[in-house]
């Protein structure tokens, strides 16, 4: 039986081990990370057809400039000197334009539809309970120049074939009984979907620990060579031998690969998240907040709402001030919630695995025989989990992917 080794116990690793373990591989998961820490946990848990457009997209940058002024900003860049951070933000520059939004968006409207398919089926077939709810998502906005904007992308959905309404304030209420929105209108796709991150992650890997899926709670130090072909990995306590390497290893992907001299650019983009376990409203439909890019996701009568961007390596600090901004935001789209409202929520934070273009790495290194990327997805990972992890059990057993991923080439940067 051939044996595959995957770095990173996230919702993309366990998505890979799940699909490789249906087709009869003996899979083994090393992963160091806190179950606490990682993005899968503690992110908005929203599967979302709608984003289609990648993060770097004309007027990106010179909205990130401008946020860079304000220290409660939804986007912030630690000062310091950094050959990595040059190099990506050069290339997320130059990845910014229109050709390369229309190039990127059919591949991820697509995967991101077949992602919410696979969820489905695992609801169904699997009988996992991680609270999936299939009502859409709201993309609510304050002022009348977002909603202009935010409805251009509706138009465009609606050219993918997706479902997509320009909602007034009145609209969104009366889909929402109850709650407030102190808003000029929004958008709503009614494709999206939501669940709980952490019931799913540990659903999964129970599920997978009954189909005799390995798991090992280590560091993985190296990576052992013959040739063109990786030979084992290196923990800090073992060394596993495999036929097959996946690195799902989020943010410390790139890091993990430079010891094989291999460039799969990528920053950290930190992201808070809060839960507000006693709300004085109940939502039913999720949403995203347009101009302080804040989600907002219910999850079993509790509120998850989550925000920022900070490119700041691998540091995991709370940034006060940025969290601030996400408090300072919720009642001025939801003004039945007050900043008391935050006081008792602990702060979680993760670091999402950003590529300058937006897009992940998913498929075979060039000059290695059996080394496997599958990271990148910065804030899809866990929209992108399922569909990723099939592809790669689909590219491991040498079958034709079921989405076309060439765009999505781990050594474009090579």
């Amino acid at each position: 039986m051939k044996k595959v080794a995957i770095i990173g116990g996230g919702v993309v690793g366990l998505s890979s081990a799940y699909y490789l373990s249906e087709l009869g591989y003996q899979v083994t998961v090393v992963s160091d990370d806190d179950q606490l820490k990682g993005c899968s946990y503690g992110n908005a848990g929203m599967i979302v057809p709608s984003h289609f457009i990648p993060l770097a997209a004309p007027g990106m940058v010179m909205l990130g400039l401008k946020w860079l002024l304000r220290n409660d900003s939804p986007f912030y860049i630690k000062p310091r000197f950094s050959k990595d951070l040059m190099s990506w933000g050069w290339k997320f520059y130059k990845a910014a334009t229109p050709a390369h939004v229309q190039n990127a968006m059919h591949v991820l409207k697509e995967m991101n539809m077949e992602s919410r398919n696979l969820y489905l089926q695992l609801v169904e077939e699997e009988s996992l309970d991680f609270s999936l709810q299939t009502q859409g998502l709201f993309m609510l906005c304050k002022t009348s120049h977002a909603l202009k904007e935010e409805s251009i992308v509706a138009e465009q959905a609606r050219g993918l074939g997706m479902n997509a309404e320009t909602l007034s304030a009145a609209e969104l209420m009366s889909m929402e009984t109850g709650v407030e929105m102190d808003v000029a209108g929004g958008v709503y796709f009614p494709m999206d979907a939501y669940m709980v991150p952490g019931l799913f992650m540990s659903g999964m890997k129970a599920l997978l620990e009954q189909r005799g899926v390995n798991f090992i709670s280590e560091k993985v130090t190296g990576l052992d060579m013959r040739g063109s072909r990786i030979t084992a990995l290196q923990t800090t306590a073992d060394i596993l031998r495999a036929d097959e390497f996946i690195v799902a290893a989020g943010a410390w992907s790139s890091e993990l690969l430079k010891t094989l001299k291999v460039n799969i650019p990528m920053q950290g983009g930190k992201g808070y998240s809060i839960m507000v376990d006693q709300p004085p409203v109940y939502l039913r439909i999720c949403a995203l907040l347009s101009e302080a890019r804040v989600s907002v996701t219910p999850m079993n009568g509790a509120i998850r709402f989550g925000g920022t961007m900070e490119l700041n390596g691998t540091d995991r600090t709370v940034n006060s001030k940025r969290v601030g901004g996400i408090y300072k935001s919720i009642p001025q789209y939801y003004p039945q919630f007050a900043n008391t409202d935050f006081q008792k929520s602990d702060v979680w934070v993760g670091l999402r695995p950003c590529s300058p273009d937006g897009l992940p790495y998913i498929g075979r290194f060039r000059h290695y025989d059996n080394l496997i990327a599958a990271t990148g997805h910065s804030m899809m990972g866990m929209s992108l989990g399922p569909v990723t992890g099939k592809l790669v059990s689909q590219v491991v057993s040498g079958e034709k992917p079921d989405i076309d991923i060439a765009i999505l080439n781990p050594d474009r940067y090579n």
